[in-house]
C-alpha cells in the first residue's frame, strides 16, 4: 500500500501520531514533497486543536491594564462587571460569585472568577480561591498549546518559523491555511501567524472572509479588540458563519458591552434560525446580566432543539432549586444522570434536591456517592452541603464536624467559616465566633452573611463602632438586605445620642 495513502487513512481515522510518523519517513526521502509536508502540519495541529471559543479567559494582565473602559459607573443592565438587575432570585436565595452575579449551573471559563476592582484584590485572589482567575495573562489553553512546540524532535523542529518565507506561502491557499493553523495552535506563535494572515489577506485582495476571521483571532489574542471587531464585521459582510458571530460577540463581552453582544447574536439568529450555539450565548449573556428569567427562557428554547444539552439542563435545574422547586430540579438532574454524567457535583446536587424534596432515604446515599467521586477541589463543597443536612435534622455536632472537614480540605472556604461562627455563637462562644466571622469576611468580602453576622455579634457585645463599620460592608455587598438596614438604623440612633 502506498505510504502517503496510508497516512491519509490514519489522518481521517483521527490517528494523528501514526500519520505524522509516516509523513516524517516520507519527508526524509523527499523533503520538498509539499503534499506530505501539508499533511504532517494538519496531523500535528489536530493533536493539540481545541475549541478556542469556549476556552477564552481573561488573565490578570488584561484586567489590570484594560484601556477599554468607557464609563466608570455603567448604567444598570449595560455592564457585565456591575450586573445588579433585580429580575431574579435575591442574594439570600441564590449564592453569588465575587462579581455579584448568581452562580451558574455549570462551571465555564470566567464564571467563577470575578473581575477584581483593585490591584490588591486582584493579587490576593489566586491565593484565596481555587476557582479564581489565573495570575498569568494567558489562558490555560494557550499555555498548554505552547508546550507542543517545545517537544524535541530528532533532527530539530519540524518548521523553523524564523527562516520561513511567509510571503511565498501566503499566495498558495492550499498550503497557507494549514500553515496558519499549525503556527497558531501548535507553535502558539501569534506574531508569525498574524504576519502570515496579513500577507494572505493582501494576496487574495481582501476577498477571502476566512483570512479576515483568522486575523481577527490574532488581534483578539493580542488584546486588540477594536481591530478584531473590524475584521470580524468585514468578514460578516462577505460571508455569514456562526463562528464569526460568536467571535464578534466575545469581542463585545471582553469590551464589557453585553447589549452589543446580544444584538450580534440576535442578528446571527436571523441568518441561522434556532442555532444552538447562538441561543446558548444569548442565555449566558442574560445570566451574566443577572436577568435569570430571560436566561432560563432561552435555555428552554435551546432544549426544544437539543434535549440532551448538558448546560441548559443544569442551569434550568439549578434555577428551579433556588426558586423552591426541588422536586422539579430533581427531574432535571436525574435526566443528566440518565445521560451518563457521573461526577461528584451531580450527586451533590441530587443529594440536596432529595433532602429539600423530603426524600430522605436517597439523600445520604447521594452524598456518599459524591464523597467517593469528589476531587480535592470539590470535596470541601460536598462536606459543606452535608452540614446543611445535619443542621436540617437538628444535629449541630455533626454539622460542626462536617464544616471542619470542609475546612481541612480547603482552608479558604469562606461559607464554612461563616457557618462555624454561627454554630459557635449559638453555643455561647462569642470570641470563637468573632474569629470565624472575621476569617470569612476577609476571604470573601463579596458575601454579606459574614459581615452581617459579625456586626450583629459585636453589637450585642457592646462594640458599636466595629459593628457600624462592618454593617456598612454588608450593605455594600448586598444593598437591599433588610436586616442590615435595620441594624444600621439602630446604630445610627445610638450614635445620634452621643
Amino acid at each position: 500500500m502506498d505510504k502517503f495513502y496510508l497516512a491519509l487513512s490514519f489522518y481521517h481515522r483521527r490517528k494523528c501520531e501514526e500519520c505524522a510518523a509516516i509523513c516524517t519517513e516520507l519527508l526524509e526521502k523527499n523533503p520538498y514533497d509539499q503534499a506530505v509536508w501539508t499533511l504532517k502540519m494538519r496531523a500535528l495541529t489536530e493533536q493539540v486543536y481545541v475549541d478556542d471559543i469556549e476556552a477564552e479567559e481573561e488573565g490578570l494582565a488584561e484586567v489590570l491594564f484594560d484601556s477599554d473602559t468607557i464609563a466608570v459607573v455603567a448604567r444598570p443592565g449595560t455592564s457585565l462587571r456591575t450586573a445588579t438587575t433585580t429580575a431574579g432570585p435575591m442574594q439570600t436565595c441564590r449564592p453569588r460569585t465575587q462579581t455579584g452575579r448568581p452562580l451558574s449551573g455549570v462551571v465555564r471559563p470566567g464564571t467563577q472568577s470575578g473581575r477584581p476592582g483593585s490591584l490588591e484584590q486582584a493579587l490576593k485572589t489566586p491565593r484565596t480561591a481555587k476557582t479564581a482567575r489565573p495570575i498569568t495573562s494567558q489562558s490555560a489553553r494557550t499555555v498548554r498549546l505552547g508546550t507542543a512546540s517545545m517537544l524535541t524532535e530528532p533532527g530539530g523542529p519540524f518548521i523553523q518559523l524564523s527562516r520561513l518565507n511567509l510571503g511565498k506561502y501566503a499566495s498558495q491557499p492550499n498550503v497557507a491555511r494549514p500553515l496558519f493553523e499549525y503556527i497558531f495552535y501548535h507553535e502558539n506563535d501569534v506574531r508569525h501567524a498574524m504576519e502570515l494572515a496579513v500577507q494572505a489577506t493582501q494576496a487574495c485582495q481582501f476577498k477571502d472572509w476566512w483570512w479576515k476571521v483568522q486575523l481577527g483571532k490574532c488581534y483578539f489574542t493580542l488584546g486588540l479588540m477594536r481591530d478584531a471587531e473590524q475584521q470580524f464585521r468585514s468578514a460578516l459582510k462577505q460571508h455569514q458563519v456562526v463562528e464569526t458571530f460568536l467571535r464578534l460577540a466575545r469581542v463585545y463581552v471582553r469590551l464589557d458591552q453585553p447589549l452589543s453582544a446580544l444584538d450580534v447574536c440576535k442578528t446571527g439568529l436571523e441568518y441561522f434560525p434556532k442555532e444552538i450555539t447562538l441561543t446558548m450565548e444569548i442565555a449566558r449573556l442574560f445570566e451574566g446580566l443577572n436577568n435569570i428569567p430571560l436566561s432560563v427562557k432561552y435555555y428552554k428554547e435551546l432544549l426544544q432543539e437539543d434535549s440532551t444539552h448538558v448546560e441548559a439542563i443544569a442551569c434550568i435545574g439549578m434555577q428551579h432549586f433556588y426558586t423552591d422547586q426541588p422536586e422539579v430540579a430533581l427531574r432535571f438532574y436525574r435526566h443528566l444522570l440518565q445521560m451518563g454524567i457521573y461526577n461528584a457535583e451531580l450527586f451533590n446536587n441530587l443529594g440536596l434536591c432529595c433532602f429539600y424534596a423530603q426524600q430522605y432515604d436517597m439523600t445520604l446515599t447521594c452524598f456518599e456517592q459524591a464523597l467517593s467521586l469528589a476531587t480535592d477541589e470539590s470535596v470541601a463543597d460536598v462536606w459543606y452541603n452535608i452540614s446543611h443536612v445535619a443542621v436540617g435534622v437538628g444535629d449541630t455536632n455533626l454539622a460542626g464536624q462536617c464544616l471542619r472537614l470542609a475546612l481541612s480540605a480547603d482552608n479558604n472556604h469562606a461559607p464554612a467559616y461563616n457557618n462555624l461562627g454561627v454554630l459557635e455563637m449559638r453555643r455561647g462562644h462569642p470570641e470563637q465566633a468573632r474569629a470565624f466571622f472575621q476569617a470569612a469576611g476577609s476571604l470573601a468580602p463579596y458575601l454579606f452573611e459574614p459581615h452581617y453576622n459579625y456586626a450583629t455579634l459585636t453589637e450585642k457585645m457592646g462594640d458599636l463602632q466595629t459593628s457600624y463599620i462592618v454593617i456598612q460592608k454588608a450593605l455594600q455587598a448586598y444593598p437591599s438586605h433588610v436586616c442590615s438596614k435595620e441594624l444600621l438604623k439602630v446604630l445610627q440612633t445610638h450614635f445620634s445620642f452621643i
